[in-house]
């Protein structure tokens, strides 16, 4: 009877899991591993053939001491902390969670880029300060001459810019692998990776972390940006240089940043992005609602128990080299 183990998790209770992976008779098993080491000594310990994986690295020194291991699922949509070169040189499944909190971190994306613009966080601050004045401190533009942006243009890129144009925003994304029809078909405009930052008012990230995208939001994309424009981003951590977007702020190159996610989380109590002008700065929440967890535990268990059955996993994913 295969096992599964949770490798760790954040949930208050897992009976989702254990409903659904008990009920189609395998084992389930739990850790709060933090390492490579922890995770490879708590699979041993129960021989686990699958891994359910919230934030514990699955490395390749994980996968060359687990030959029994058959299928990983991560609980979410990035899987920056699973080797997926060497899962697949291991033939083992791995496996996400693409299709929950499209809404959520839509809602969250826009509502920072809504609250920037409108300089709700300073309006705030002043009035409690006890200064009233009837216009805003600072630049606020009009939406419909402002140009939200996405990087990205997958599930979520498309929820937030339908979100977007609500509120008469121009609406624009670039994504290298869908093609300028499939953007504009969508109403969109497609814009090369340098237009993007050249037009952007409202820079929204949904991509994912790869050698490629690392820093996507850097020294010279935020040079080109105009002085006004926010960045925005409730997608991986690692595609802002925050230490970069932090002088931007202090400098006046850059309008304001909207940071759900960070490259260490949490945030060290001695970043600049502390102390920089402008910022909306989240911890890591764009994902939640009293929905989605429950959805992200059992759309993970469900992909487990499909793999460990020989059924096709709903969600795989490959190495970028394979998936082109």
């Amino acid at each position: 009877m295969p096992t599964v183990l949770i490798t760790d998790y954040g949930f208050p209770d897992i009976a989702t899991e254990r409903r659904i992976i008990e009920g189609a008779t395998y084992q389930l098993a739990t850790a709060q591993a933090r390492t490579a080491a922890d995770v490879i000594e708590a699979a041993r310990r129960v021989h686990a053939e699958a891994l359910l994986v919230q934030w514990a690295p699955v490395t390749a020194e994980v996968f060359a001491a687990l030959p029994d291991l058959r299928v990983v699922v991560r609980y979410g949509i990035g899987v920056d902390n699973v080797d997926l070169a060497a899962a697949a040189a291991h033939g083992v499944t791995a496996c996400n969670v693409p299709d929950y909190c499209i809404d959520e971190v839509a809602d969250h994306a826009l509502a920072l880029a809504l609250s920037l613009l409108r300089r709700l966080p300073q309006t705030h601050a002043r009035t409690l300060a006890g200064e009233w004045k009837i216009t805003p401190p600072g630049h606020v533009p009009a939406f419909r001459d402002t140009t939200f942006a996405c990087a990205g243009f997958g599930r979520i890129a498309r929820a937030v810019l339908h979100r977007a144009a609500a509120f008469g925003f121009r609406c624009a994304a670039h994504d290298p692998y869908v093609s300028d029809a499939v953007i504009t078909a969508a109403g969109i405009k497609p814009l090369t990776r340098d237009r993007l930052f050249a037009e952007a008012g409202v820079l929204s990230l949904h991509m994912p972390l790869t050698p490629e995208t690392k820093h996507f939001v850097g020294g010279s994309s935020l040079a080109a940006m105009r002085p006004h424009s926010i960045v925005v981003n409730t997608s991986r951590g690692g595609l802002v240089d925050t230490a970069a977007v932090a002088a931007a702020l202090v400098a006046g190159r850059l309008g304001g940043a909207g940071l759900d996610v960070y490259e260490t989380e949490p945030l060290a109590s001695d970043h600049p992005l502390r102390q920089a002008p402008n910022t909306l700065l989240t911890s890591h929440t764009a994902w939640f609602s009293a929905a989605s967890v429950p959805q992200l535990q059992r759309l993970a268990a469900e992909e487990v128990v499909r793999v460990l059955r020989g059924d096709p996993p709903r969600n795989p994913v490959r190495p970028p080299s394979v998936a082109r």
